[in-house]
């Protein structure tokens, strides 16, 4: 993703957040008639300043001061009842808004193809999430009240000072131009500024996210300087970039407050001069002194507000750039069959990572597994057996030729449809932090409680989960980290069985056990393989010696296929690993 495809085109980002906002219209109207009541308070008081001065001081009389001051008095409670409903309705609004684009930006990004994850760390994705979305919320709620209510203040301003001496005003606004221009061409840079302080801490999010996820392989290569090094290294480099938008902004808040503070001098030089020559009253020109620096306070915080709503604007194209995103691959849409026989055949498939694009995985491979077979896939490191599990279930489509399940190719097939069709036992399952009995359910969120202690019997696992405290309750920690990996491979054999796949993929779901845990998982895999089409992807011999056909991988490709005593017979690749294997143990 490029930068030039982050950056918004002009007129592009503010239609998007329109599409955000709109359900929020009805709040929002609201909250915009109390700012403009209590931007409208604002600038009553100080014509009470010009009554006491010009009207009450020379009478001498105490009443007109006093019906002054409980007039401003009535004015500042009107203002303290508009301002707080203005904040609570439009912060509110602002929450649903954020809530609603993190659910929305949630939901897109799991549609989106796998590749995509491949490509982008999960902790940039995170703080796209996180900081990005937040940075938008303060954007769409206080500091749009903000702006909204310096707008209306300054305008009002204006005019109540043309209204009091249009002459007087011409010294005013001798600073305003420059100040808006400048504070427009500030916002630009702060802008780019801020997409880069975003990326940057991106970055820093992604490098802590990783040490954190790995923290016992940190913890076992006695890494934690490493790490910590990393994560400064791309701090700083984060805090660089802020330290050079601080610089900047401070500079122009310097100018813009000098601006401000000038124009109010120069309007008291001036409007001083004019009281002795009697073209205007003293309090005439203390209410214009006081709109003055109204005007002015409002121009500033307009500049910051832009400033901040420009910051905002990099945040949003990083968001925007995700929400906008079609995914290469469709999420749902295509031919629903009324079953599946489970008959895969593999035509000519050619297959690149895009993470990878210089090294072809599969290289016109040819495979077929009829209904029912166990067919063992074995082969060297990266000889693409992980690879034909993925293409299976369509988490990625072949650069060329075809994956075909029942003599129909998957593509026009509906995904979510056939990826209830396969059911995957990998080598490390991925448990989430709930409990056991939601792990089991998460292939079925409709299943009774029966339904899954049955599931856990058929997967050896009904036993160990009954010696816990909590039993099926019981929590089993990130990434089932409380469990061990026997236990972890039997709640997500459950898992599979409870979601009773037409094909099943096995990949290396033995490898990393004990001989007792390996025995109890292979009884459950052997359970849960009956009657299925069953892809096993292996090295040990234990689960290729009941394969009804064992197929040899090397390079992309079929090079040995035969029954495991056939393969051991032959000169070749099959029985280098055996006997590598052998030597091993």
């Amino acid at each position: 993703m490029s930068d030039e495809q982050a950056v918004p085109r002009p007129g592009e980002l503010p239609r998007q957040l329109w599409r955000l906002i709109r359900p929020e219209r009805r709040r929002l109207v609201a909250a915009t008639g109390f700012l403009v009541l209590g931007s409208a308070m604002g600038l009553v008081y100080p014509q009470a300043i010009r009554v006491i001065i010009d009207v009450a001081l020379q009478r001498g009389s105490q009443s007109w001061v006093d019906a002054a001051a409980l007039g401003m008095l009535a004015v500042f409670a009107v203002q303290g009842v508009a301002i707080g409903f203005r904040h609570v309705l439009f912060n509110v609004a602002g929450e649903r808004v954020v809530a609603r684009l993190r659910e929305s930006l949630f939901r897109h990004l799991l549609q989106q193809e796998v590749a995509l994850f491949d490509a982008l760390r999960t902790g940039e994705l995170a703080s796209r999430l996180s900081q990005d979305v937040a940075r938008l919320s303060g954007s769409i709620g206080q500091n749009l009240a903000g702006a909204l209510g310096n707008v209306l203040t300054t305008l009002g301003g204006l005019a109540l000072l043309l209204h009091t001496s249009p002459a007087l005003t011409v010294w005013m606004l001798a600073v305003v131009p420059p100040v808006a221009f400048g504070g427009m061409a500030y916002g630009r840079r702060m802008q780019r500024t801020s997409r880069e302080v975003q990326d940057a801490l991106a970055r820093a999010q992604a490098v802590a996210e990783e040490a954190l996820v790995g923290v016992r392989t940190v913890r076992s290569f006695v890494a934690e300087e490493t790490e910590a090094r990393r994560y400064a290294e791309a701090l700083r480099h984060a805090l660089d970039l802020a330290r050079r938008g601080a610089v900047a902004m401070g500079s122009f808040m310097a100018l813009g407050s000098f601006a401000g503070f000038a124009a109010a001098a120069a309007v008291l030089w001036r409007g001083g001069r004019m009281v002795v020559a009697g073209e205007l009253t003293a309090g005439a020109l203390m209410s214009f002194l006081v709109y003055t620096l109204l005007v002015a306070f409002s121009l500033g915080a307009l500049s910051d507000a832009w400033a901040e709503f420009m910051r905002a604007a990099g945040a949003a194209a990083r968001v925007f750039e995700l929400l906008d995103r079609r995914p290469a691959m469709a999420p749902e849409g295509g031919r629903v069959p009324a079953s599946a026989r489970g008959h895969v055949h593999l035509e000519g498939v050619r297959f690149t990572y895009a993470s990878r694009p210089e090294a072809e995985v599969l290289r016109g491979l040819d495979l077929t597994l009829a209904p029912g077979e166990r067919v063992a896939l074995v082969g060297p490191s990266g000889s693409g057996k992980s690879t034909v599990a993925a293409l299976l279930g369509r988490l990625y489509d072949p650069d060329a030729g075809r994956v075909l399940l029942d003599g129909q190719d998957v593509r026009d097939l509906d995904p979510r449809w056939l990826r209830r069709q396969v059911g995957t036992v990998s080598q490390e399952p991925l448990l989430f932090s709930g409990t056991v009995a939601d792990n089991i359910r998460y292939a079925r969120p409709d299943a009774s409680l029966e339904e899954v202690e049955a599931a856990a019997r058929a997967a050896n696992a009904h036993d160990f989960i009954t010696r816990f405290p909590e039993g099926y309750a019981t929590r089993v920690g990130e990434r089932g980290a409380q469990l061990s990996g026997g236990q972890k491979q039997r709640i997500a054999i459950a898992r599979a069985v409870l979601k009773d796949p037409r094909i099943l993929v096995l990949d290396e779901a033995t490898s990393a056990l004990d001989a007792e845990s390996e025995h109890l998982v292979q009884e459950a895999l052997d359970r849960l393989m009956q009657g299925r089409t069953t892809l096993v992807i292996a090295h040990r011999l234990s689960t290729v010696r009941g394969a009804d056909r064992v197929l040899v991988l090397e390079g992309g490709a079929v090079v040995q296929s035969g029954d495991h005593a056939s393969l051991l017979g032959q000169d070749g690749l099959y029985r280098r690993l055996v006997e590598r294997q052998a030597l091993a143990l």
